[in-house]
């Protein structure tokens, strides 16, 4: 087993071998892939090849733009989409919800899934992620998609967490996913888009629609990681199943335990230990784990996903997240276990 243990893979997960591999090919080749000299023409071939077998292993066949990650091809959506208003479920990530009003949030239900307005407005753009960052809880994708285009709306889904170990919801207008969730590289996303009339072009590179010089060595390093075996996913469901049923044992509560969740990413409460102290242990005894999504845990604030699923706010201050990824050991799984319940066990005595 490692020295450290990692559970945090929901917030990045290590590179993969594949990818990095790929990644240094790309850097050997260094031009610009816009550059009309046969070097540049080179690191062109190279950067549409990547897009071409990212297409085929998510099994996509629209358009694909290259982003500097998820929150850039989430702006790009919220920016410059042809629509006429903009919703977003109350549990999606900050990079969503920075672009969309209080008022202006669809309620989730107990067990974080969305809950559609009965009429939606033509022209109208819902957000709606299809793995939440910190329940894992799976939006039902393409039944929501069947109501919102009926009443003539379009779909951003957010598929950071999902892509690569779910298929995609092949009725989205927009996606959007993220390589280093993946075991990809830092500093490269995409958006994927079913129609281009459906967004104002900027100018620039990427068709026009994302200036700036393209990452081509990323972008080989995204392909690779997507082609990647995913064999490592097998255990996983047992795996959650057994943390599950350990915590249950010892009077911990699972987070949205009744929904569809996707294996990988669990939230956990503690009664009575707030998530920072047990932050403090887990990381005392070399297990890294979170409380909410990356982009939020760093502060003291209650997760507003536990929030808008109905969570008051001192459980949800005692929730913290473990999530798998593809390094992860069973014998790791067994050493976060001990030391939950030597933490929960601890904090029973006093």
């Amino acid at each position: 087993m490692k020295t450290r243990i990692y559970l945090d893979h929901a917030a990045t997960t290590p590179l993969l071998t594949q990818a990095r591999d790929a990644m240094l090919r790309g850097f050997d080749l260094w031009a610009n892939p816009s550059s009309p000299h046969a070097a540049g023409r080179q690191a062109r071939a190279l950067l549409e090849d990547a897009r071409q077998r990212i297409r085929a292993a998510l099994g996509w066949d629209g358009q694909i733009l290259f982003t500097a990650g998820a929150s850039e091809a989430i702006a790009i959506v919220f920016a410059r989409a042809k629509a006429t208003a903009r919703l977003a479920g109350a549990s999606e990530h900050d990079a969503v919800l920075r672009h969309v009003p209080v008022a202006e949030r669809l309620p989730v239900d107990a067990d974080g899934l969305v809950v559609l307005p009965e009429a939606i407005a033509p022209g109208t753009l819902i957000a709606i992620q299809q793995v939440n960052s910190e329940t894992g809880v799976i939006q039902p994708l393409d039944a929501l998609a069947g109501r919102i285009h009926a009443q003539g709306g379009l779909l951003l889904a957010d598929c950071s967490q999902g892509a690569g170990k779910l298929p995609l919801p092949a009725s989205a207008d927009f996606i959007v996913i993220s390589a280093h969730k993946l075991g990809g590289p830092i500093g490269i996303g995409a958006l994927l888009v079913r129609d281009l009339a459906l967004l104002a072009p900027s100018g620039g590179q990427e068709q026009g629609y994302r200036p700036g010089t393209e990452a081509m060595p990323l972008a080989l390093g995204f392909a690779a990681a997507l082609e990647a075996p995913r064999d490592w996913l097998a255990p996983v469901a047992d795996w959650r199943a057994r943390i599950d049923g350990a915590i249950r044992a010892v009077g911990g509560a699972v987070v949205a335990e009744t929904a569809d969740r996707l294996p990988t990413i669990a939230s956990y409460r503690m009664p009575g230990v707030s998530a920072q102290a047990q932050l403090i242990r887990f990381d005392m005894a070399g297990i890294a784990v979170s409380a909410g999504s990356a982009c939020s845990s760093g502060s003291l604030r209650t997760s507003h996903v536990l929030a808008a699923m109905g969570w008051a706010d001192e459980a949800a201050g005692e929730v913290v997240r473990v999530t798998m990824g593809h390094d992860t050991q069973a014998a790791e799984i067994d050493a976060f276990l001990t030391e939950w319940q030597a933490v929960c066990h601890g904090n029973a005595k006093k």
